[in-house]
């Protein structure tokens, strides 16, 4: 699924939080009558009439000032700028047009973006004369909204989702294997991939991508046909601080949602980071196949057991994704880059991977004489019959008596059992477990 972006910009305390948390359906972004609360960019899923899109709240922009907070937030709201697909500019109606609106106003013009002006805070729609003077910015009418009482947010986000990306797609793309890189800037990426496209030599071309700046690698691997997603900006020289590290999260879930297996680079001379983990968790909770490749593994100093003791710190913090195969590289070198190749056809595969439904209830009758399902005052769990929904990732359907008693352990030994038969490295499997007759 291509999703849109939206992003929501304007100058501090004109309720940008609040709209965001009004679009997004739940309480995330910090709302205080105070400017400048929103410091970070805050980022969640959003749908509108079957539109799924990803919506940035940023922090306010204040270009006249020049203090540090203010700074971050202006470079926060850059990126922002950078890799929305829509921006939703909202000012004040009550406090009316300011130098600042005007100034911001100049800054998204620039962008080349498509700009919705809202005009917040309008709670009473007779008041909506009040708003003529936002004429004047140059994005057509405004749109009168209330955050706060929710007044004219389905006619807003019926304008925004006119101007996301139609996702086409023919099938001769369908058949490519969709691969991006996800960690940290600077931890070899770019290196990596321009090592693999160097030294396999079969670059069948290079095309933009759906993803602003982004460009789509095609190589092929013995039997199978890849593209790498490259992250947008990953190819662009570019100081790299915590501010960009942290802001360029963004235009890497945009590319994870669009690939197939995800490779987490992590740079082995700092180790797991937090930022790591969130990344991978966002691949993992959309199914995604992964792969960890521990980068610059040439420049450690190597001791006793390093190997072992590296892979089993990196299992204790990444505990969600057991399944996900580790491999010790130097994109630099080239070290270990060819077993990368290999594993990439080989969770390829198991992400595809289709168990035929006797197989799979052979599996499951053995694995519930060996372990009886849990039960609750007297009532035992019963497990009916299993069948195999799809692929990638691989989904099992399980029909049991009642879902209540059901528990997250005995889920976890039933996909556990699975993969001791069947292994599915590289990839997470989804158990979905439904009540015989519903």
């Amino acid at each position: 699924m291509n999703k849109g972006i939206l992003c929501i910009i304007g100058r501090p305390n004109v309720g940008k939080s609040t709209l965001f948390n009004r679009i997004v359906g739940k309480k995330i972004a910090i709302t205080e009558d105070q400017p400048g609360v929103t410091r970070d960019r805050i980022y969640s899923e959003g749908e509108w009439l079957g539109n799924h899109f990803t919506v940035i709240d940023t922090g306010g922009l204040e270009p006249e000032k020049e203090d540090t907070i203010m700074s971050n937030i202006q470079k926060q709201a850059q990126v922002a700028i950078e890799t929305a697909d829509v921006i939703l500019f909202v000012v004040d109606g009550i406090e009316g047009l300011t130098s600042t609106d005007r100034e911001i106003a100049n800054i998204l013009r620039k962008s080349g973006n498509e700009v919705i002006l809202a005009v917040n805070k309008i709670d009473n729609p007779k008041n909506g004369s009040d708003v003529y003077e936002f004429y004047e910015l140059g994005f057509g009418e405004p749109m009168i909204i209330s955050s706060e009482q929710g007044l004219g947010i389905g006619d807003l986000l019926d304008e925004v989702v006119k101007y996301f990306p139609k996702e086409i797609m023919d099938s001769e793309e369908d058949d490519l294997i969709k691969v991006t890189l996800i960690g940290k800037p600077n931890v070899g990426k770019s290196s990596l991939i321009n090592n693999i496209l160097g030294e396999e030599r079969v670059i069948v071309t290079n095309i933009p991508g759906t993803t602003r700046d982004a460009i789509d690698s095609y190589f092929k691997y013995e039997e199978n046909e890849y593209v790498f997603i490259d992250t947008a900006g990953l190819r662009r020289k570019r100081s790299i601080d915590e501010n960009i590290e942290r802001y360029s999260v963004i235009r890497t879930l945009t590319a994870i949602d669009r690939a197939d297996i995800c490779i987490l680079v992590i740079d082995a001379l700092e180790g797991v980071t937090e930022q790591d983990t969130k990344i991978a968790g966002y691949a993992h909770d959309n199914g995604k196949a992964m792969i960890i490749a521990i980068n610059k593994w040439d420049l450690v100093e190597k001791e006793n057991l390093t190997y072992r003791e590296f892979e089993k710190s990196i299992r204790e913090t990444l505990g969600f994704m057991t399944y996900a195969p580790i491999v010790f590289i130097s994109a630099l070198t080239g070290q270990r880059v060819p077993k990368l190749m290999d594993l990439l056809n080989i969770v390829n595969n198991n992400y595809s991977l289709r168990i035929s439904t006797g197989v799979l209830n052979d599996i499951i009758n053995q694995a519930v004489l060996m372990n009886q399902p849990p039960s609750e005052k007297g009532r035992r769990c019963k497990i009916y019959y299993g069948t195999q929904a799809s692929v990638r990732p691989p989904t099992f359907i399980i029909f049991i008596n009642d879902k209540e008693l059901m528990h997250f352990s005995y889920e976890r030994y039933l996909e556990n059992q699975i993969r001791t038969h069947f292994g599915f490295s590289g990839t997470p499997i989804k158990l979905e477990f439904r009540q015989k007759g519903k």
